[in-house]
């Protein structure tokens, strides 16, 4: 991929006290203002993990806009040098994602992460923390709530309601279809708090997660799927 180098970069062998202050130090970089370019072409990612979380599955795919049309997609597996920490998720996938972004031909718009951006207990949740190292401007869609508390969210398609921790608003709860769970959308980087719901809703088609990040998580799944498959078969009867 062809972009600006990062401005800011740091060591990933760290212990998590460490990565927790390298968390405190990027979250004052994040730029919750919109400064995002005409959209074009927007990612999605998607990390998973194998053997046991022993290897890293980042999984991106590259998208028209607005037509949602794929254009690209990368899997990428990395050996999981991270443990698994609570609010420090990024430092165990990041690697792996960074180097799928490396292998991409075309600078994406704009990042749709399956993760938080600044709702966050540091606001450097794995979208922020991505949006600081590449530039990019990146949006957090998390499926569950991590920090904050909201008010009751309406139920139909586009219900929104802000997120708050401490007097602050640090994301949105968002209906993205009738009936269905919220989600929990936060700015990565260079987007607004009250452009970030507003992106995702029109990234969606007839589902409950963003194009971009469905089409992502297909991707990584798909070889744990297959691999379920082949062993479903190999235990089954031969005629």
């Amino acid at each position: 991929m062809t972009q600006q180098q990062p401005a800011l970069i740091h060591e990933w062998a760290v212990t998590p006290a460490e990565a927790r202050r390298i968390q405190t130090r990027l979250a004052a970089k994040v730029s919750l203002a919109d400064a995002y370019p005409a959209l074009r072409r927007v990612a999605g990612v998607d990390v998973g993990f194998e053997d046991g979380g022993a290897v890293t599955r980042a999984a991106l795919v590259l998208l028209s806009w607005p037509t949602l049309e794929p254009l690209e997609q990368v899997l990428v597996r990395h050996p999981t040098r991270f443990p698994y920490v609570p609010g420090l998720l990024s430092f165990r996938e990041l690697p792996a994602v960074l180097d799928a972004f490396e292998q991409l031909s075309a600078v994406p718009d704009l990042v749709f992460c399956d993760g938080q951006g600044v709702a966050h207990p540091r606001r450097l949740g794995i979208a922020a923390h991505l949006g600081v190292l590449t530039g990019l401007a990146c949006i957090g869609v998390g499926k569950s709530r991590l920090i904050g508390r909201h008010d009751a969210v309406g139920d139909r398609r586009g219900d929104c309601t802000p997120l708050w921790l401490d007097g602050a608003r640090i994301g949105s709860v968002l209906r993205s279809r009738t009936g269905v769970r919220p989600l929990y959308v936060s700015p990565g980087h260079r987007v607004a708090q009250e452009t970030a719901p507003q992106l995702v809703m029109q990234a969606l088609t007839r589902f409950r997660l963003p194009e971009p990040i469905r089409a992502a998580h297909r991707l990584a799944s798909a070889p744990a799927i297959a691999r379920a498959a082949e062993r479903s078969a190999s235990r089954s009867p031969r005629s």
